[in-house]
């Protein structure tokens, strides 16, 4: 039934489904002109080729580690307990990285805030080990 508000006709909407079938259907996009493709990284961009941050990556990772902590908990994320902060990442689709470096974070450790967290994941390091 049609109610007379659409944007578009019926005759548009079938040529918008004909200019959109080969993308939908390769998956990428299928434009030739050089211009309509996305501009190249610059040298001085951020190194963002492996994704998301995760602890024990790059020659700052503390400072990258709290930028990226700091992208997925909020203030009332904290005083936490490390369930407690899985569970928020996880509930904001964090990096699954990041969740299982959290996970593995002493059970009854608190912190008070992101840069006492980042600093624990550094100190415990990828793998589980050393102290905090």
């Amino acid at each position: 039934m049609q109610r007379g508000s659409d944007r578009m006709s019926a005759h548009r909407d079938d040529e918008m489904k004909h200019e959109l079938q080969g993308l939908l259907r390769s998956g990428h996009p299928t434009r030739t002109e050089e211009w309509h493709g996305p501009e190249p990284p610059a040298e001085d961009d951020p190194d963002v080729t492996h994704g998301p941050v995760t602890p024990g990556r790059g020659p700052t990772y503390l400072e990258a580690l709290r930028l990226e902590l700091a992208r997925n908990l909020t203030r009332g994320s904290f005083p936490a307990g490390p369930r407690e902060l899985t569970r928020t990442l996880r509930h904001g689709n964090a990096p699954d990285a990041l969740v299982g470096e959290v996970d593995r974070l002493p059970d009854r450790a608190r912190y008070g805030n992101v840069q006492e967290l980042a600093v624990a994941l550094t100190e415990v390091g990828p793998t589980g080990s050393g102290g905090a």
